[in-house]
């Protein structure tokens, strides 16, 4: 379902398939797009299921390198694993909200190091759930319920302090083309914009059902246009605004079955079978038509849960949905 003002995305495919080890994806949080052409799925799984944590390495083509990290407290493992970034090397940074670090892998994976401490004075973290490197390789990190992003220098030395006094506790976190600062500001249902240095320039959105408004904002991702698209969390949608916070376009989802889906379904033809005769967009008597949780639950190709959304620089928006285990992959058209 598409409410659209202007057509500015089309959906493209699906990736994913809901597995807590190996080739595939459990609760994920955030997708990092290499250089290499290979997306670093952050896989944060549940608080009671420790071997679904990792970071999972596939391609837009659903080819499958590998997994990454595991649950833990020692070098290059995790608790709670929140998002990701890469540098200008490739290196993959990822947030620990648990631990309350930052830890960096190189492009294939290798443990490089982490850093981080809990508390709440300058450079130290308490819940980070957001990070973005800038062009010059310094880490943005959205230090959640500090309610303020922390700029640190590529090994974990404190620079600056952006956003206190206008942010509550604030989720994703991007650098725009421009270089300027986009955070998803989540207590406050709103997007935050900040100049390069830091300086604040303005907020968009207001709190609300309606199309245009915003629900708990977990991501955001800025063009070279200016335009924002926003995984818009508490709403189950993702919404696209142009440079002044005018709606563009308001995306439901539109989710078709991966690579890796229709192989399993193949191999297990029972599941197959049954799934094949089913209504996957039956008119349930008990939905409540008015609560977007309870719809996106209950239809397969709605978004459930869009914690991040990614562009490629190649025209490509990817939506990392944690409750359905896989990526919405849309073109900017």
């Amino acid at each position: 379902m598409t409410t659209t003002t202007t057509q500015l995305l089309s959906y493209d495919r699906t990736l994913g398939l809901s597995v807590m080890e190996g080739r595939g994806f459990y609760y994920p949080a955030d997708t990092v797009i290499g250089d290499n052409g290979r997306l670093y799925v952050v896989n944060r799984s549940l608080e009671s299921v420790d071997r679904g944590v990792r970071v999972t390495v596939c391609d837009l083509e659903s080819e499958y390198y590998g997994t990454f990290g595991a649950y833990g407290e020692g070098d290059g493992q995790f608790i709670w694993l929140t998002s990701g970034a890469k540098n200008s090397a490739g290196d993959i940074y990822l947030t620990d909200e648990y631990l309350h670090r930052v830890t960096a892998f190189d492009s294939d994976g290798k443990f490089l190091h982490v850093w981080g401490a809990h508390g709440s004075g300058e450079g130290e973290l308490d819940g980070p759930c957001g990070i973005a490197i800038d062009p010059d390789d310094n880490i943005l990190v959205s230090d959640t319920y500090n309610n303020r992003v922390q700029k640190f220098s590529p090994t974990g030395v404190f620079l600056a302090t952006v956003g206190m006094g206008v942010l509550s506790m604030p989720w994703g976190i991007t650098v725009a083309p421009s270089g300027e600062i986009y955070v998803a500001d989540w207590g406050n249902d709103r997007i935050a914009h900040f100049a390069a240095d830091g300086e604040f320039i303005a907020t968009y959105g207001e709190p609300g059902r309606a199309e245009g408004k915003l629900v708990k904002p977990a991501g955001v991702a800025v063009d070279t246009d200016g335009n924002m698209y926003v995984a818009d969390w508490g709403n189950e949608r993702v919404q696209a605004f142009d440079p002044d916070g005018n709606l563009l376009q308001l995306l439901r989802g539109e989710a078709t079955l991966s690579p890796w889906a229709v192989n399993f379904l193949s191999i297990n033809r029972e599941e197959g079978e049954a799934r094949s005769r089913a209504d996957l967009e039956r008119d349930i008597d008990f939905f409540d038509h008015d609560d977007p949780h309870e719809v996106s639950s209950h239809i397969e190709k709605f978004f459930w849960s869009p914690m991040s959304v990614k562009l490629d620089g190649k025209g490509r928006l990817f939506v990392t949905e944690s409750n359905r285990h896989r990526i919405q992959i849309y073109r900017l058209t």
